[in-house]
């Protein structure tokens, strides 16, 4: 069916053009995601508090600084691919992770045991995400041979049906003609008829005339 086959063709069309949206949304998720683990471990600034400042209390206070100021790095990063992400392509996923670095109760371990969950699931969806791409050309591989051939048909039967019209004109044609004679036929054999027949009754006119004639001789 041509309709079905160019719904299939626009149809993957839309697919591919959502998928490859999808696929850098995703992949812009993951460098952010990283970047929050890269953040979140980076205990360079945490060593050197700990080996210059002078009392416990101190490294303390300091420490919890440097803590607050990763997770607001974080939540930046984090704040910044949010705003490209749709919520149909999963912003909730984001939105998670922020939620966990606003809170204090959660440990940076735990929310990057969290992110790695997050980038396994999106790596996953990336390699299905492929599949289904895959999938879609290999149909629309598929539907593509399938229009070219339903043209050709189409084309043949065009060809045909061109074809027959022009031997349906001439045959018809050739039947008018046809009638024409049978009518000039018709009309010459009615007039050879008719000349006959005057031709016989002018003979028995004749006829007639002589045989008074010799009657007459004979009497």
């Amino acid at each position: 069916d041509k309709k079905f086959l160019a719904a299939l063709d626009t149809q993957c069309a839309s697919k591919s053009g959502i998928h490859e949206e999808e696929r850098k949304m995703r992949a812009q998720e993951i460098v952010a995601l990283a970047d929050t683990i890269k953040i979140l471990n980076d205990d360079d600034a945490l060593d050197l508090f700990k080996k210059t400042l002078p009392s416990a209390s101190m490294s303390f206070v300091q420490v919890e600084s440097t803590s607050a100021e990763q997770r607001k790095q974080a939540m930046t990063v984090l704040a910044q691919v949010r705003e490209h992400v749709q919520v149909s392509q999963g912003r909730h996923r984001i939105d998670i992770v922020m939620l966990a670095l606003s809170g204090k109760k959660m440990g940076f371990e735990k929310v990057i045991q969290m992110i790695d969950e997050l980038v396994v699931t999106l790596k996953k969806e990336q390699v299905d995400d492929e599949s289904k791409k895959e999938y879609c050309a290999v149909q629309f591989d598929q539907s593509d041979d399938k229009k070219k051939a339903l043209e050709r048909s189409i084309g043949d039967l065009e060809t045909l049906i061109a074809e027959t019209k022009e031997g349906i004109a001439t045959a018809t044609e050739e039947v008018a003609a046809l009638m024409k004679g049978i009518s000039e036929l018709d009309q010459s054999v009615a007039e050879a008829t008719e000349m006959r027949q005057a031709e016989n009754a002018e003979y028995k006119d004749l006829m007639a005339g002589n045989g008074a004639a010799k009657e007459l001789i004979l009497f």
